[in-house]
């Protein structure tokens, strides 16, 4: 019960908060990696590739710093599953492109839909549940 337990409750937002702060560090860093590392050793069309996946992992990276935010203030089953969700678009999405570049095992784009999918599930699954509450 939340209630019951606001110590386990702030330690989870903390958790959202600090996972949602290590993926948009970890993207500035891929950002850079990319814009850098990569530059001169993909063509520019995996540069692109590459750096949507940055954006996508910062965007949801910041998702899941509000979403952590938010968390003190409704309650935690609300937001659980999105935050689930939108942690596994990253792994999926980004992930997925960046060993598309990095490997060039080009059926990795095959699976990158469903870390998008992943996201707006994730997204519209919390309008949801914001408007039930």
């Amino acid at each position: 019960d939340e209630n019951r337990y606001p110590t386990l409750r702030i330690n989870r937002m903390k958790s959202w908060l600090i996972l949602g702060a290590t993926f948009t560090g970890l993207a500035v860093l891929l950002g850079a990696f990319g814009a850098h590392g990569l530059k001169s050793r993909v063509s520019p069309d995996d540069l692109v590739i590459f750096e949507t996946g940055v954006r996508y992992q910062m965007y949801h990276g910041l998702g899941l710093i509000l979403l952590g935010l938010i968390g003190f203030n409704v309650p935690e089953s609300i937001l659980h599953l999105p935050v689930i969700l939108l942690t596994a678009g990253i792994f999926i999405f980004s992930g997925s492109l960046y060993l598309l570049v990095l490997t060039d095992m080009r059926w990795l784009g095959a699976i990158t839909p469903i870390g998008g999918l992943s996201f707006v599930i994730g997204w519209v699954l919390l309008a949801i549940n914001l408007y039930r509450s």
